[in-house]
């Protein structure tokens, strides 16, 4: 595990997920480089391999209003697929304001956010949504009054896309890849405990097969021993499947058990 810092002003706190809440600077990708805040941060060893970010904030700055206060400030971060990336710091220090934006849910006022090296603001946002990102939801937004395969199934048929094999079948397989049994297919979904409903959340979210996985707190209200599990499922899904699986978290356990720790820590006031 790797660690970075980047320096953050609270505005409120970021348990409201419905929009950014803090001023927030982070490095760019060099070896050792300063924020405008001084903060410093330091790029894990090259292992001899040139890697191409999928995901990048390059230079975002944000407002709630045109010309308003900045609460995000020249933020920049790149993101590789393969690895599993841990966003870490105290509440009010603009973690879910960088979900907001990694996700495409907000656009930045300054900058860009490239998926691929093209600027999501230039592409279709909602096509970027529904195919190539799956963002998995702290209260999981499960559809209670349906099974675990119509809620799966429902987010195959909302993306649009195609695909070579039996719906059912897909289903199936994505839940044996969250390791839940065949027979969990048809109960419903009040019927299953937390660390149960966060597996279909993940299931849910692979269900068109995206590039990228965002979690937010994905083991929050999880025991330790189901956390170690779901973070296995994460690590498989970057280790061995290729995808960039970003998680927010409050948790020590899970930020190292990450690949990587984009740290955003609040000023001190003055």
């Amino acid at each position: 595990m790797t660690e970075q810092q980047a320096t953050a002003t609270p505005i409120v706190d970021d348990t409201n997920h419905n929009a950014p809440t803090t001023a927030a600077t982070a490095p760019a990708a060099s070896p050792t480089a300063t924020t405008p805040s001084g903060a410093t941060a330091t790029e894990p060893a090259n292992d001899g391999a040139e890697h191409s970010p999928i995901l990048t904030l390059d230079n975002v700055s944000y407002s709630y209003v045109k010309g308003g206060k900045k609460v995000i400030r020249d933020l920049s971060y790149s993101f590789e697929s393969g690895r599993v990336y841990a966003i870490t710091g105290p509440s009010g220090a603009g973690k879910t304001t960088v979900l907001s934006l990694l996700s495409g849910l907000t656009s930045p006022t300054e900058g860009r956010i490239l998926y691929r090296g093209q600027d999501l603001a230039k592409t279709d946002r909602y096509r970027f949504r529904s195919h190539d990102i799956g963002v998995i939801f702290q209260s999981f937004n499960l559809l209670p009054s349906l099974s675990v395969e119509e809620n799966i199934i429902l987010s195959m048929d909302a993306s649009g896309k195609q695909f070579d094999r039996p719906k059912h079948d897909i289903a199936v397989d994505l839940l044996a890849k969250v390791r839940l049994a065949q027979e969990y297919a048809n109960e419903r979904i009040l019927h299953l405990s937390g660390g149960e409903q966060q597996r279909v959340a993940i299931a849910r979210a692979l269900s068109y097969d995206p590039d990228i996985i965002i979690a937010d707190e994905p083991t929050g209200n999880l025991d330790m021993s189901t956390q170690d599990d779901i973070m296995a499922i994460f690590k498989d899904l970057a280790h061995q499947e290729g995808k960039c699986v970003i998680i927010v978290t409050h948790s020590p356990d899970v930020a190292e058990q990450s690949d990587e720790v984009f740290q955003l820590a609040a000023l001190r006031k003055r």
